[in-house]
């Protein structure tokens, strides 16, 4: 356990604003408070720092490999915890591991390794199910027999999630109102993604316990003008949060600016969406036994379909600051407290407020990561 600490000489993002001229307290696993920088109380050990920014650990919701690995190829605690540990030099110290659709088995075991890796506070928060209810029209990158219909036997899994945090993707269209309030009913955080669903079944489901929407813009039905689809709903369902995949790639920055102007940053968390490359020297890797090569910043399969990202969380951040010129307290509460709020987990991560998990980034004036602790445990990297 660490013993009474206070960080100064650094500006602090608390989850909500710029502090300046403060001390962050924490002892133990647990955030104490802010106080001015000259008001330490004796008992702490203080550790002067030269400048830079602390920032509470970023929280990844939608992250599918890291550090060499994916979660599909081998669905086992050891992958997500090198994909926790592969994040850590980004700033990110929780992440939802992703699994995207695939078999009945493949999804068992990575709920397993989710239940399992909770307990460790090893940075893995829980997991995050995309697919295989989705659209066969908006599949991306998922493999055309591994989607399909929910059945009876699906609940043995389904129930599972219970008192696990985590989020199920999906699409309206092809789960029942019945099927997606059970699975709300649960504790699941449901997203909409993968769907050419229209805005009335989106809002539909949303009535029935559907709260989110996955890398909003992309595998989604568009706004038009006489269909606003799923797009159309994520931006005018104004109790929902959608995640967004901010690297200039999947989403235009007039786009992304659209839907902060419809939603109000509170609403959006962005995600990395990151596959085994982020965080490794690797260039390629198989996903369904198909090899996905990194071309010029972007992650394709053989036919040029995206097959997800090769940013880290922290990449995101500086795109929204470099590109859309966010403010500061915006773009970091989109990676931190954000994601905590959707999640429902804020009580205990995403911020510096009292009581909070001590998980901490060191953000430098070039805005590479200089220490991180986890839980009140400085993190080597």
């Amino acid at each position: 356990m660490t013993g009474p600490t206070a960080l100064t000489g650094a500006r602090i993002f608390d989850g909500f604003r710029i502090q300046i001229d403060s001390a962050l307290l924490f002892a133990d696993d647990r955030i104490v408070g802010l106080i001015p920088a000259d008001r330490i109380p004796t008992g702490y050990r203080t550790i002067r720092l030269a400048g830079g920014l602390l920032a509470p650990g970023f929280i990844d919701l939608q992250i599918n490999g890291g550090g060499g690995v994916l979660l599909n190829n081998v669905p086992t605690e050891q992958t997500m915890l090198t994909m926790a540990q592969s994040q850590v030099p980004f700033g990110v110290t929780r992440i939802l591991p992703t699994v995207i659709s695939d078999s009945v088995e493949v999804t068992d075991q990575a709920i397993s390794a989710a239940q399992r890796c909770v307990k460790q506070d090893s940075g893995v928060l829980g997991i995050h199910i995309e697919g295989p209810f989705f659209s066969g029209e908006k599949s991306g990158v998922h493999r055309a027999d591994k989607i399909r219909a929910l059945v009876s036997s699906d609940w043995l899994w389904l129930e599972r999630l219970a008192g696990l945090p985590s989020i199920l993707t999906l699409a309206p269209e092809r789960v029942s109102a019945e099927a997606i309030a059970r699975i709300a009913a649960l504790g699941v955080r449901i997203c909409a993604g993968h769907s050419n669903a229209s805005s009335e079944q989106v809002v539909a489901a949303h009535e029935q316990g559907l709260s989110g929407f996955t890398h909003l813009y992309n595998a989604m039905s568009q706004l038009t003008g006489r269909e606003p689809g799923v797009v159309g709903a994520a931006l005018t369902l104004t109790e929902t949060w959608a995640g967004l995949i901010a690297d200039g790639i999947h989403v235009h920055p007039t786009s992304i600016q659209t839907a902060l102007n419809s939603k109000g940053f509170e609403r959006i968390f962005l995600v990395s969406d990151a596959m085994a490359t982020v965080g490794s020297p690797l260039t390629q890797f198989e996903l369904y036994g198909e090899t996905i090569q990194l071309r010029e910043g972007r992650l394709i399969n053989a036919q040029g379909r995206l097959a997800g990202s090769a940013i880290s969380l922290l990449d995101a951040v500086k795109y929204c600051l470099d590109t859309l010129n966010l403010p500061l307290h915006q773009a970091l509460a989109m990676a931190s407290r954000i994601p905590a709020e959707y999640m429902q987990l804020d009580h205990q991560y995403g911020s510096f407020q009292p009581g909070r998990r001590a998980d901490i980034c060191l953000i430098n004036d070039a805005w590479g990561i200089d220490k991180v602790w986890r839980s009140g445990q400085a993190i080597a990297f």
